[in-house]
């Protein structure tokens, strides 16, 4: 289970890498060609063609769509492809303009999730957000464990959710793998500011000179990385306790190494 953990861990740190290095609009490659006989005869705000979601999650997320249209002005459209896509014959299909977020869902790449967005969501949504999205819920592990139907319905759902509330600079939820990366470096940084801290001569307590000038480095570990992430994400108390809690144990126990490793007083 532990080697388990630390997998999803890995996985996590590289999917967070891999999808930071792309800082535009993902579209599927798919997308240059047209083929509209793919498109359906009825309107519908999905179209399902790889057949990620069953039939009742189709209808029930394509109602949630129309209603949020028509609740919030916002146009969310759905489409999952494979070896077949009608390409950008959905552009006029659908309509799409500025107003309008066009989520793909393809299975071909190291990640599931791509995303046309329109210029005015940008105001709301930055591109940090798409990338943090693509990379929670698209991710390989992600969808090996809970498949590519809740990686679709939860990422739309994170898109509603924050355009409801006005807009969002990142995904709202902290993963169990995310706030374990948050811990490390909260106790990484305890740990730095503990050893800077330490007695230099004798009688001196904790030298709060040589922390703060060590501060710009376990600062940026402990408020930037261990912090932060926590506080913008979720508002429930027990992460937060935890990785402060881990921070002044770093610190502690780098503080006080000098004592363990003082070898014991010979005997007269």
């Amino acid at each position: 289970m532990q080697r388990l953990s630390w997998q999803r861990i890995f996985v996590y740190f590289w999917a967070i890498f891999l999808a930071g290095a792309v800082w535009t609009n993902v579209t599927p490659t798919a997308l240059a060609f047209n083929n509209p006989d793919l498109l359906p005869a009825t309107p519908t705000p999905i179209i399902d063609l790889a057949k990620s979601l069953t039939s009742v999650q189709e209808d029930k997320l394509a109602q949630e769509l129309d209603a949020f249209q028509v609740e919030t002005g916002w146009k969310l459209r759905v489409l999952t492809q494979y070896d077949r896509t009608p390409g950008t014959a959905v552009k006029s299909f659908w309509g799409l303009d500025e107003k309008s977020i066009l989520l793909v869902a393809d299975s071909r790449g190291g990640n599931i999730l791509n995303f046309s967005i329109g210029d005015a969501v940008y105001d709301l949504l930055p591109r940090t957000f798409w990338i943090e999205l693509q990379t929670r819920f698209g991710n390989l592990y992600f969808v090996r464990e809970e498949g590519e139907d809740q990686a679709i319905i939860q990422a739309i759902g994170s898109i509603e959710g924050c355009l409801r509330q006005g807009g969002c600079r990142v995904v709202p939820g902290l993963p169990r793998e995310q706030w374990i990366l948050t811990l490390i470096t909260s106790v990484l940084g305890g740990v730095i500011c503990g050893f800077a801290g330490q007695s230099r001569s004798k009688g001196q307590g904790f030298s709060w000179q040589w922390a703060l000038i060590f501060s710009p480095l376990w600062g940026i570990l402990f408020l930037a990385f261990g912090i932060a992430p926590v506080i913008t994400r979720t508002n429930e108390w027990l992460p937060l306790v935890r990785n402060i809690s881990g921070f002044l144990i770093g610190v502690l126990v780098a503080f006080l190494s000098p004592i363990f490793s003082r070898p014991p007083a010979s005997e007269n």
